[in-house]
């Protein structure tokens, strides 16, 4: 997530807690004007912030591997259909390169509708 903070303010004082299905952004010894419920759970030692040029940046990893999100945060917006559908077939590629490690799927492309990467063939396979 990129979220663009407020001008003025010294970047030492922004402050983000993520909580493995919550997340709040702040300005520290005020309320946070970020604080929302996340769509799906993720892994808190995983997941980390950074700030660059004024827009902080939030990573979240995913607990649930191989699960597209519609939004990172619960009642706000939705992918496309085109964009869910571009970021499922990431996702089998990403799952195939990872249990075929020599091969190289870089150039590889689905025609037709992709399958669920959290299903197909067995399933992702846990760490």
């Amino acid at each position: 997530m990129y979220i663009e903070l407020p001008k003025g303010v010294p970047t030492k004082l922004f402050h983000c807690t993520i909580q493995a299905s919550h997340v709040e952004v702040g300005i520290r010894g005020n309320p946070p004007y970020l604080n929302h419920d996340l769509m799906h759970p993720v892994k808190t030692d995983s997941s980390f912030w950074t700030i660059e040029d004024a827009e902080m940046h939030i990573t979240l990893q995913k607990r649930e591997k191989g699960k597209t999100w519609s939004s990172p945060i619960q009642g706000q917006g939705i992918l496309d259909p085109y964009a869910a559908d571009q970021e499922q077939k990431r996702l089998m590629l990403q799952r195939f390169q990872e249990e075929n490690p020599g091969f190289d799927f870089s150039q590889a492309q689905f025609s037709g509708t992709c399958p669920d990467p959290r299903t197909f063939m067995g399933g992702i396979r846990s760490e």
